[in-house]
């Protein structure tokens, strides 16, 4: 199990279901919630400029790609920088609601993104990604 997952998504409802469904399955003890991609580095700034070393950082990523203000690839874009070097190995899923084949093509660029999966979250996607990445 997880101790900590960052969800990355404008709906609020998506966010809700992501915390019921993490809940439920047993996947992390916590879920973190940011409505765009700017509010989710602002999360790893914190992070990065406080030398609190209890303070919980994200093992895995849920990522939207359509979002306001900041995007899913904006995000990514900054995220794999040098700037955010110590936190740019956490695992990405990107969880969006259409499966545009460019997408998927695009998303094989980022070496951090480990699948691409169709909304809304589900127990079985879960149980999928803990084997996928050996949970």
């Amino acid at each position: 199990m997880l101790e900590q997952i960052l969800c990355i998504d404008d709906d609020p409802i998506t966010l809700m279901l992501c915390k019921k469904v993490v809940s439920k399955s047993s996947f992390s003890h916590e879920v973190v919630t940011a409505q765009n991609g700017e509010e989710a580095l602002h999360h790893f700034n914190v992070l990065k400029y406080t030398n609190d070393k209890a303070r919980k950082r994200p093992e895995l990523i849920f990522l939207d790609l359509n979002m306001p203000i900041m995007g899913g690839w904006e995000f990514l874009d900054h995220f794999t920088s040098p700037d955010y070097r110590e936190f740019n190995m956490v695992p990405v899923i990107v969880l969006s609601s259409t499966i545009d084949p460019e997408d998927l093509a695009k998303a094989k660029k980022y070496p951090i993104i480990v699948d691409f999966l169709s909304k809304p979250i589900t127990q079985p996607m879960l149980e999928y990604l803990k084997r996928k990445i050996d949970l």
